[in-house]
């Protein structure tokens, strides 16, 4: 009978299936030997739920005296099934009965502890462990490396290792892992050194791991050691340590080793491919990476989102837009990995109707609620020109952390309204949450772009005083903004020459820019020299020194460097304005002719002007510096590239209460600020524009920035 009712539980696939054989067998009136209640147990085991856990242990209870072998068993089956916690709850049934373990019954215990992360349990196990004298057992010594190192306690973990007599290749194995998922990639190379001294017997896991420590460090020069260790020792590369070669050459940057490696795969099969089109698309070589994601006929979510973020982190966010729309096609669903690079990608472009889409579809799809996704949320609305939409989502999060105050506050100072910024800064602190270093970044833009000197200098002090948090380059260069803007250059100087460390480019590229809007050429002249002595190809830079010159009128310098541009293949980064209308995103550069209704641009171009004028409009040509007639440089400002995207705006269908939102990829220039301001007030229409640095909302003849920026 015992046999039947056995071979009855194994086509068991629910606790009710279960439950029907135990009534059968009471029923039956069988002999219920511990053999067959065991069995019982045993099928609960493999059951998902949590009733089903908790009616197996029921059944252990019913065992009057429970044999050691027969608890080691059960503990086995619940370590490595779907239930691990039935192990712990096992354990301490046993202990309230007083039940002996012996030395088999601690490494699947520990295993459960492992996958639990159950610190407090672990330390009390090793202290039983210890009392009963099993403590110098290599498999209980090896359970505790794994326990120690899945719970975060790395150093504890090597303690054990050290006190071990003999060491097989798993507990190497184990130990090294765990530095690796630990971050100490430092000492995954050193335990590596001591192993091949030991004569330990080195296998592909242990490789694949020290290739994964060589590429996090970004150490190259290891990574070929192992490979040329691998090739002199006859290992066999299977699936597994080709990706980690390709992996490890990919995250250091060498892509011409990592396709090495991938070219002389027999057959690249998905995870290599995909690990090969994250290496490219990491080091902005987003062709390279998507002729391999083309390659692969059968296309994974991993492999869509590496595609998808390639394209968002690489400057190019419409392609990422455009390949999402197309995994929506080919019905793969994503996952938050994909959402976070599709937002992002959003953000970037500035569409805030693909952008409410995206937020529709985060929602619909169950990731409404994620912190990380209304994080970003809150990020790309404020860069999509709707703070208020930013402001609804952040107030409405069920759950904020530090980076959603961090965001909201960033979004405000983005948008000009650093008095919101630093009222939140405040909201934020008296509800204990502390600020971070990208906090202080925020505020302290806030308080650059609107003036207020003495407030950023006092949040400077704060970070170091009140929050302990030593300012990085980030926050110098907020500070060397913030005198810059306020045409304290001196200051500026003063800050940068005692800074704890170099000037990197964006810092000698503030000063160097405010020097030439505030008319201090000569330390403009000193800042961009220094610029380009770190970064010789800086193309703003040699741009920069360019102006300085024709500034001055110095039309010899002029030629000087635009030549050695020249020479360099380096060019100015060209303007070029986006707005989006009817769910369309329209380009336009300047003197742009290529759109197809370009004639009537131009033509409302003309009318505006003439209508400007009357209300005393003229077109400022300073910012114009080449060596052409007056007349000639006034006819150039007006085909900037925003003032034929706000033409556009307005000869399109609007909706009557919806503004112009306009994106820039270069800061907008005085003439254009001016003429915005105007054309918000004499056609009454609502216009804003982002810049390379911030957001201006032009209403009523006049810019949210204060003519501050």
């Amino acid at each position: 009978m015992i046999g039947i009712e056995k071979g009855v539980l194994e086509s068991c696939k629910t606790l009710r299936h279960v439950k029907q054989v135990h009534a059968q067998i009471l029923r039956s009136k069988v002999d219920h030997s511990n053999s067959l209640l065991l069995e019982l147990i045993l099928c609960c085991c493999t059951l998902p739920s949590s009733s089903s856990l908790h009616y197996a242990l029921s059944l252990f209870t019913q065992i009057p005296n429970p044999h050691t072998r027969f608890s080691n068993r059960l503990f086995r089956q619940f370590s490595r099934g779907p239930t691990p916690e039935g192990t712990l709850l096992l354990y301490g049934l046993l202990r309230r009965k007083g039940t002996l373990l012996d030395r088999f019954s601690f490494p699947p215990l520990l295993k459960a502890v492992s996958k639990l992360s159950a610190l407090n349990m672990g330390l009390e196990v090793h202290g039983l462990v210890s009392k009963l004298g099993f403590h110098d057992d290599p498999f209980i010594q090896t359970a505790l490396i794994a326990m120690y190192a899945a719970c975060g306690r790395i150093m504890d973990a090597r303690l054990v290792f050290d006190k071990m007599s003999h060491r097989d290749v798993v507990t190497w194995n184990i130990m090294i892992d765990g530095y690796s998922q630990s971050g100490h990639y430092d000492h995954v190379l050193r335990l590596y050194e001591e192993m091949k001294i030991s004569g330990m017997e080195l296998d592909s896991i242990i490789l694949c791991t020290v290739l994964s420590a060589c590429g996090h460090a970004g150490n190259l020069s290891y990574g070929k050691a192992i490979h040329e260790f691998i090739k002199d020792n006859g290992f066999r590369v299977d699936s597994h340590l080709q990706t980690a070669l390709v992996n490890m050459y990919a995250s250091c940057g060498a892509m011409y080793l990592a396709r090495e490696v991938y070219d002389q795969l027999p057959s690249k099969h998905l995870v290599v491919s995909t690990a090969m089109l994250s290496g490219y698309a990491k080091i902005g070589l987003v062709k390279d990476a998507r002729f391999i994601f083309d390659q692969i006929v059968e296309k994974d979510l991993v492999c869509w989102s590496a595609m998808i973020s390639g394209y968002a982190e690489s400057d190019q966010p419409q392609e990422a837009l455009e390949l999402f729309d197309e995994m929506q096609r080919q019905r793969i669903v994503p996952d938050q990995i994909t959402m976070l690079s599709v937002i992002s990608a959003c953000a970037h472009v500035g569409a805030l109707v693909k952008a409410r889409w995206v937020h529709s579809y985060a929602d619909k799809n169950g990731f409404g609620r994620a912190l990380p996704i209304n994080n970003a949320l809150v990020d790309m609305y404020a860069k999509c020109g709707n703070l208020v939409r930013a402001r609804e989502v952040f107030e409405n999060m069920p759950r904020k952390n530090v980076i959603s105050w961090s965001s909201m506050i960033n979004a405000f100072a983005i948008h000009g309204d650093a008095d919101s910024a630093i009222a939140l800064f405040h909201r934020m602190k008296v509800q204990n949450i502390e600020p971070n270093a990208v906090t202080f970044i925020g505020i302290l833009y806030a308080c650059s772009h609107a003036g207020l000197v003495e407030k950023g200098e006092k949040f400077f002090s704060s970070m170091i005083n009140d929050h302990n948090i030593s300012p990085q380059r980030e926050h110098y260069g907020c500070m060397v903004d913030l005198y810059c803007r306020a045409k304290l250059l001196r200051k500026a100087l003063e800050l940068i020459e005692t800074m704890p460390f170099p000037p990197n480019v964006i810092i000698w590229g503030s000063l160097m820019s405010a020097c030439q809007n505030h008319g201090e050429l000569e330390l403009g002249e000193f800042a961009a020299k220094r610029l380009l002595e770190l970064e010789p190809d800086h193309d703003g830079a040699l741009v920069v020194l360019s102006n300085i010159y024709a500034q001055e009128k110095r039309w010899d310098n002029v030629g000087l460097v635009r030549k050695l541009m020249s020479h360099k293949g380096i060019s100015k980064e060209k303007a070029c304005s986006r707005i989006e209308l009817n769910n369309e995103v329209h380009v336009f550069m300047m003197a742009d002719r290529y759109h197809k209704q370009s004639n009537e641009i131009y033509k409302k171009l003309d009318e505006i002007v003439s209508q400007l004028k009357l209300v005393g409009y003229t077109p400022s040509s300073s910012g114009v510096l080449v060596d052409l007639e007056e007349e000639e440089k006034k006819e150039i400002v007006l085909w900037h590239s925003e003032k034929l995207a706000v033409c556009y705006g307005l000869i399109s269908e609007r909706k009557e209460s919806s503004c112009i939102r306009i994106i820039k990829n270069l800061r907008i220039c005085e003439d254009c600020h001016s003429f915005m301001k105007l054309v918000s007030k004499e056609y009454r229409v609502e216009i804003v524009m982002r810049d390379r640095t911030r957001f201006h909302h032009f209403n009523g003849g006049i810019c949210s920035c204060r003519d501050y920026w």
